[in-house]
């Protein structure tokens, strides 16, 4: 303890509010275990402030937008004008009425919560620093420990976020302008979200890849319908080129700079860069070696299915942990931390966790490919439904994609699903569903889905599987 400190103790012990943190602060709470919240920042963590919730509401937006300017087709003439500061404006209030929501939750279940940024002095402490001039500090004994301190963006050398023209995935959700010219160096999920969004709202987009396509690693063909609409709404892609550098243009742009493996450079005119290579966890200045914790060499702390480090008393949860970095994987494993901590019989089941890309039209996927469940030892049989012959599909005039179920043919249980076309990030939580629960294809075939919805696709493509569909040709 550090002379001065204020001394304090709990059963329980979570170091970030994000959404695995104040979620396993909220469950442990609920287990009737004493609960401290340590966050520096803001509840909700990256998700909420920074990532899911922000870049859903810009996607929404740019999409109404985009979507009112171009449905002549169905007799709509319009030319909506974006006032992006308003938009922004509206993004911010949606952001603090969810953040207050969190820290009212944990209040509500009796969690303590303080302010500060929190350190390890051994494995059973850690001591809290105060922000601001004179606030102090404090020691926190702890019984169980879970470390939930999230993600940043990676930064690339030569492409500090501190230049003004250099975008982090935050600055671009925050610009309250649209720049007429902006280059993306990543095509990942982030980097597509945001290519899309941006392209909506009327800018020149150009992405930059080191690889050969977008979106590793899904699927071919669901790549490349996502690459095509992209194409379709102006976006310029450039694959196995990475970005190099960056200089001041001749119009008071940049000059955003390109190599390949093979040395050939390329340049850009760009008025804002944005980088999305991906994100690295956040543990500088946690002192994680005075606890005993041990990191992998990209710096995650390295959990068993209990979420337990090496450390058996200290958890770790969320993008801290490493794969999947994704909200709702953080929130179902601090529920398990807290469980675990508990007492109960609680561990992950990895597999059945979907996961969501909001570009146009969107990705949904759960559990394994087709080659996937061949290497895992399966016989997989394949039934795919495609949106162009859904009623509901052509009714909102997004026919793009398909709806894709994977089973194992010998019992004909439910091993994944891939969808690429509209709502993909809601209709895939059935066939989580379906992994989770066991249920067979002919179970899903049986479901009698709502007529005329885009769910009916997952019937259809259930129904494909067995050789039995009526409103797509089977395989």
């Amino acid at each position: 303890m550090v002379v001065g400190d204020i001394a304090t103790g709990t059963e329980v012990l979570v170091i970030g509010a994000g959404p695995g943190g104040y979620v396993a602060a909220i469950r442990a709470a609920q287990q009737g275990l004493d609960t401290t919240l340590v966050e520096k920042d803001a509840y909700g963590g990256a998700c909420l402030n920074r990532g899911c919730i922000p870049s859903k509401a810009l996607i929404t937006g740019s999409g109404l937008a985009h979507e009112a300017g171009n449905a002549e087709f169905m007799g709509v003439h319009a030319d909506p004008a974006v006032d992006m500061a308003q938009m922004i404006e509206w993004k911010d209030g949606v952001v603090d009425q969810l953040t207050g929501g969190v820290e009212k939750l944990c209040k509500a279940n009796g969690v303590n919560l303080v302010e500060g940024t929190a350190s390890f002095v051994d494995d059973h402490t850690v001591r809290v620093a105060h922000g601001g001039e004179g606030q102090g500090s404090e020691s926190i004994e702890f019984e169980h420990a879970i470390v939930s301190t999230g993600s940043r963006p990676i930064q690339i050398p030569g492409f500090e976020f501190a230049e003004d023209h250099v975008w982090s995935s935050a600055d671009a959700l925050d610009a309250e302008t649209v720049p007429d010219r902006i280059g993306i160096v990543g095509g990942g999920y982030i980097g597509m979200e945001l290519a899309t969004t941006y392209a909506k709202l009327g800018a020149e987009v150009t992405v930059v890849e080191m690889l050969d396509d977008i979106l590793d690693p899904y699927e071919d063909d669901v790549k490349r319908i996502v690459r095509k609409r992209a194409e379709e709404l102006g976006v310029e892609f450039h694959f196995g080129e990475g970005a190099s550098g960056w200089s001041e243009g001749a119009d008071g742009g940049y000059l955003l700079q390109t190599e390949t493996e093979g040395g050939e450079e390329s340049t850009y005119s760009v008025d804002k860069i944005l980088v999305a290579v991906g994100r690295q966890p956040v543990t500088d200045g946690l002192d994680l070696e005075n606890a005993g914790i041990e990191t992998d060499d990209r710096g995650f702390i390295q959990t068993d299915d209990r979420t337990r480090t090496g450390v058996e008393h200290i958890h770790a949860v969320g993008d801290v942990a490493g794969e999947p970095m994704l909200a709702h994987a953080a929130s179902k494993e601090g529920i398990v931390a807290a469980e675990v901590i508990a007492g109960e019989p609680a561990a992950l089941d990895q597999q059945a966790i979907p996961a969501a890309v909001f570009t146009d039209p969107e990705i949904g996927t759960v559990g394994m490919t087709e080659a996937e469940a061949g290497d895992a030892g399966f016989d997989p049989v394949v039934g795919q439904m495609p949106f162009n012959a859904s009623g509901r599909a052509m009714t909102t005039g997004h026919t793009d994609g398909f709806v894709r179920l994977v089973a194992d043919e010998e019992t004909g249980f439910v091993l994944g699903g891939q969808i690429v076309g509209p709502e993909a990030s809601e209709l895939i939580a059935e066939v989580a569903l379906a992994i989770e629960m066991g249920a067979t294809v002919e179970d899903v075939a049986a479901t009698v889905h709502t007529h005329p919805t885009l769910a009916e696709a997952v019937m259809e493509a259930a129904e494909n599987a067995q050789g039995q569909a009526i409103h797509t040709l089977n395989r």
